[in-house]
């Protein structure tokens, strides 16, 4: 009997490559539990990584993906985790979860101003990092369109955006497009995560911002603890898993407008945000505190998910130019979230956890914002416009206006 078998997949050593091992997925969710558990021990104990709020599943996440990597550069054997799907579900689900406290009510609130302001340097972010990394790859003997992986298409693009790309600008004469976008969007991941954090906490006490005692996540509002009722999670959920399913035409139809690229769940937000203003309209009801929880499981999750996984081997044989417009980048985003979010998002408490937000997304992903704010919430007080609005709002704006300036930019740098 093959015990073996029963955890995961092993394949032999052949050819020159190392022995294998894929462990199955509900081992891999029990391993990605035990990176949550670390990771929430080792924040908890640590007074710097509270102060500079830096995610937990990020920090125990990437000690774990380090410890895979070193035995895998051991020549020992290379393991690797049977993520596919329920990274997929993990995002997906999160995401109509954010969409789904995206209310008119919230934009109401926030005011115009504001969406035209997050929409302004969402664009100016993305404009700057291409022209940047551009510079700077003909500095250093890159071909420019290897560079415009390094910048907006692995930066606010993340994976998925330098992966579509990769064989867009691979066709039109960079080698190895998609291997290096990949690798710069993973390294991305990394900073994003990181930089966020440091870059709040600066901003707050530099400015001696502080959270409005009265501002409340929506589940408490009442001035109570949220209590959870199984009844209502049970209902909330199977809401979701239906809602999920409803984004995936409004995903076909936004995926298919030429020159745009777009991530699935996108379709999942916008599902989201229409079942909860059409909910809201025709007075269906639901229990705020329930999707709540389900939000922030599945950001947990998915975050333990992606960092523990993150191949740092792979980076190896593209770190050297690769490494010096990332730098220059991850500088780039920072001082940007410093001197121009900031700003530009009103000069207050809320502006410093957007600008978090913003070092998430504008070097790895949406969940990265998403995190990047959370954290700093729960180190220095909750503000709810941040939390709904920032990071669905500016992740929708990447997601249209970054492939059409790649698209037309590119094509200037055959």
């Amino acid at each position: 009997m093959d015990i073996l078998s029963y955890f995961g997949t092993y394949t032999p050593a052949a050819d020159g490559a190392i022995a294998s091992f894929k462990f199955e997925y509900l081992i891999t969710l029990g391993i990605a539990a035990i990176v949550i558990f670390v990771g929430r021990a080792i924040v908890s104990r640590s007074k710097l990584l509270r102060k500079y709020a830096i995610p937990a599943p990020v920090v125990a996440g990437l000690i774990f993906s380090l410890l895979i990597s070193a035995v895998k550069a051991s020549g020992t054997i290379a393991l690797s985790f049977d993520t596919k799907t329920m990274q997929d579900l993990c995002q997906n689900l999160f995401f109509l979860c954010v969409g789904f406290g995206f209310s008119f009510k919230m934009i109401k609130k926030a005011g115009g101003k504001l969406c035209i302001m997050i929409a302004v340097a969402a664009c100016l972010l993305i404009t700057g990092q291409d022209i940047l990394g551009v510079l700077v790859g003909k500095l250093i003997g890159l071909h420019p369109l290897l560079a415009l992986q390094c910048s907006s298409a692995s930066m606010s693009g993340g994976v998925g955006t330098a992966s579509a790309f990769g064989p867009i600008f691979e066709s039109m004469g960079a080698p190895e497009a998609t291997t290096i976008g990949v690798a710069a969007g993973t390294m991305g991941n990394i900073m994003g995560s990181l930089i966020g954090g440091p870059v709040a906490a600066f901003l707050i006490s530099r400015h001696h911002l502080s959270a409005d005692p009265n501002d409340k996540p929506e589940a408490a509002q009442n001035g109570s603890a949220a209590l959870l009722d199984n009844g209502r999670m049970i209902s909330m959920f199977a809401m979701c898993l239906l809602v999920a399913a409803l984004g995936m035409p409004i995903y076909c139809l936004l995926d298919n407008i030429p020159m745009i690229e777009m991530p699935k769940f996108i379709g999942c937000l916008f599902a989201g945000a229409i079942a909860r203003n059409v909910m809201e309209a025709t007075n269906i009801k639901f229990y705020t505190p329930e999707v709540d929880a389900i939000e922030h499981m599945f950001l947990e999750l998915y975050l333990a998910l992606v960092l523990m996984t993150i191949d740092i081997t792979k980076l190896a044989p593209v770190a050297g130019q690769m490494g010096i417009i990332l730098l220059v980048q991850a500088i780039f985003m920072a001082l940007f979230a410093i001197f121009v979010s900031y700003n530009m998002f009103g000069r207050n408490y809320g502006a410093a956890v957007m600008a978090a937000g913003n070092c998430g997304w504008g070097c790895g992903s949406g969940p990265n914002a998403v995190a990047n704010e959370k954290a700093v919430m729960e180190q220095y007080g909750w503000h709810n416009v941040a939390w709904v609005l920032y990071p669905s709002f500016a992740v929708v704006i990447d997601d249209i206006y970054n492939p059409i300036f790649l698209s037309i930019f590119g094509s200037f740098m055959k």
